[in-house]
């Protein structure tokens, strides 16, 4: 139990944030969930609602809570909608991260921060590995959560998490999967699964453990440094496939599109955190099992 513990989670109604409001109320904090819409809610928190691109709502917001703790996690994550409307994917991810430093360095400068950024993000130095507007926001608003701690000497971290994957409303490959392997238990699709290329590689983390590595980056992360989320391992498009064909109840094949264009593993980066005390525990087959049984529990 930590005794400054009113902690604010943004983007608190996603995926991710779900996860972290129910960890962290476990974990002791007195937990502020941030929401964009008023019409969304979530039991059993202090809600705030909040639009992160308007500078002004955000330094009351601050002004209001005084967090003792930030977890940032709201954004634009959909690559498909920053190639839409990349100033929005911009000002969401990028804009939005700056408004609530500014506003944390004039109300309350000790407030510990986790940003999460995006294993998409590029290297600024080759524009060749800039590969879609999502990843220009991210890798921006990365820039300015260093740049921040580095010249206001802010206690902020920056998380960059791989592929997450897990129960609940994802929008992610795995979840994509499950839903649709659901849809084929009660006879609502065809017995195939349409698939661009088996051999992409993927690091998948459980959503669960991600939250646990970011209450340890809260607690015990440095200052300005970026701490890799990761398994450690990577996996197939076709080992996923092979995992959910052994524990579905569905017999089901797979169409793969022409695509000779093979993406070859990529070396795992080195996982920073585990020197502060954090692994994964929760292993890939039941993280699989889990998100069966969300979408088997939503129809």
């Amino acid at each position: 139990m930590v005794q400054k513990n009113n902690l604010l989670i943004t983007g608190a109604s996603g995926f991710t944030g779900r996860h972290a409001v129910s960890h962290f109320l476990k974990s002791g904090f007195a937990v502020t969930a941030l929401l964009r819409h008023k019409s969304l809610t979530l039991k059993g928190v202090q809600m705030e609602w909040c639009d992160l691109t308007k500078q002004e709502e955000v330094v009351n917001l601050i002004k209001k809570i005084k967090p003792d703790y930030l977890l940032h996690l709201a954004g634009q994550n959909h690559v498909g909608n920053s190639w839409v409307d990349p100033i929005q994917s911009l000002e969401a991810n990028a804009m939005a991260t700056a408004y609530l430093l500014h506003a944390l360095r004039q109300a309350n400068p000790s407030c510990k921060v986790v940003v999460a950024g995006s294993a998409l993000q590029f290297d600024p130095h080759r524009i060749s590995t800039l590969h879609h507007p999502y990843s220009l926001s991210k890798t921006i608003q990365t820039q300015i959560a260093q740049a921040w701690a580095a010249l206001y000497e802010l206690p902020i971290v920056i998380a960059r998490p791989s592929n997450l994957i897990g129960p609940g409303p994802s929008t992610g490959v795995c979840s994509v999967i499950a839903q649709k392997i659901v849809n084929m238990e009660h006879k609502r699709e065809t017995y195939v699964l349409d698939v661009n290329n088996l051999s992409v590689c993927r690091d998948f983390l459980d959503v669960r453990d991600a939250v646990r590595a970011y209450e340890t980056l809260l607690l015990k992360g440095i200052s300005g440094h970026i701490y890799d989320i990761c398994s450690g391992e990577n996996r197939s498009l076709a080992e996923v496939l092979n995992v959910y064909k052994c524990i579905s109840s569905v017999n089901f094949s797979i169409r793969q599109e022409d695509n000779n264009q093979v993406e070859p593993p990529k070396e795992t980066k080195p996982v920073q955190i585990m020197d502060l005390g954090w692994k994964p525990i929760i292993p890939f087959n039941e993280s699989l099992i889990d998100i069966l049984t969300y979408f088997r529990e939503d129809m």
